[in-house]
């Protein structure tokens, strides 16, 4: 390895991906030097089952920039991209995954967009198709799951769980806490920049079909998307996910009450009661929670 501090650093998270894995370091590897950037590669193995450990080893002396981290449990790709973040010499820290699926020798591009312009923290590769598994199910799933952060995140998200991108390591920093280990980490980041002001950019990328077999399951990957989205939401902004609940159920207690004045006078049935009282208590624990939320500092 390089002595010298690289500007870029290439998280490459790798599971059973034995067969296409030294393809992907190549064609990463001739994108970067090319570039002029100075970079590492660092591919961590999550404990792989087959032989993808056994190849980087292998192959590493071919490739002076490759840092190879192994696992010695399976963390998740989340894990694998949070450690490797955290673990990172760059400044600019790219994340991808090694199968096949994202167009890495376009990486230099996002690094560019991030050194020529200083106002923008995150690169994203917004995919302009979809060539995943279940693609039935995922497409319709995932544009529900993008609308809800697109309302809640307060502006538009072209590619909110895009696993290619790149972004400044110092601005990262704090919200790596926050990731959790699965695929839903990509979208964690995403929402943290967002909803934190920070500017990101959508480059439009196209998207292979994966080499290899998918790790991706619809039923409990959509699930935790679904519930991270509302989690982060919560995390910077709950009044966008209390309050309107809350206001509706006041509303609509206050107009049935009413109504109910003029049908029985001086009588409010028990659910007109409970529907005002409910909103009363989402309403006071999402002040509760604001409160929290801008005491903490961070």
């Amino acid at each position: 390895m390089d002595e010298e501090t690289p500007y870029v650093t290439i998280v490459l998270p790798c599971y059973n991906e034995q067969d296409h894995v030294i393809d992907e370091v190549d064609r990463i590897t001739k994108a970067m030097d090319s570039s002029g950037y100075t970079y590492e590669l660092v591919a961590v193995d999550d404990c792989s089952t087959d032989e993808t450990l056994a190849r980087l080893k292998e192959a590493a002396p071919l490739y002076p920039h490759l840092r190879i981290r192994a696992f010695h449990r399976n963390g998740g790709s989340g894990t694998v991209r949070r450690i490797g973040t955290q673990e990172a010499r760059g400044e600019i820290v790219v994340w991808t995954d090694a199968d096949m699926t994202y167009p890495n020798e376009r990486i230099p591009e996002l690094v560019q967009i991030l050194d020529k312009d200083p106002t923008i923290d995150q690169v994203v590769g917004a995919r302009t198709s979809e060539e995943g598994s279940h693609k039935l199910l995922r497409v319709p799933a995932k544009w529900v799951i993008r609308k809800v952060a697109e309302m809640l995140a307060g502006q538009k998200i072209p590619d909110l769980n895009s696993g290619l991108r790149a972004f400044r390591k110092s601005v990262a920093k704090p919200y790596l806490r926050l990731l959790p280990p699965g695929f839903s980490c990509v979208t964690t980041i995403t929402l943290s920049f967002l909803s934190n002001q920070h500017d990101v950019y959508y480059l439009p990328i196209g998207y292979a079909k994966r080499a290899g077999k998918s790790k991706f399951s619809f039923v409990s990957d959509a699930y935790r998307y679904i519930l991270q989205v509302l989690r982060m939401i919560m995390y910077f902004n709950p009044l966008k996910v209390l309050m309107p609940p809350a206001l509706w159920l006041v509303g609509i207690g206050l107009v049935k009450g009413a109504w109910d004045m003029i049908q029985h006078p001086f009588y409010f049935p028990a659910n007109t009661v409970m529907i005002f009282l409910s909103g009363m208590l989402i309403g006071s624990v999402a002040l509760l929670a604001d409160l929290i939320v801008r005491s903490r500092g961070d």
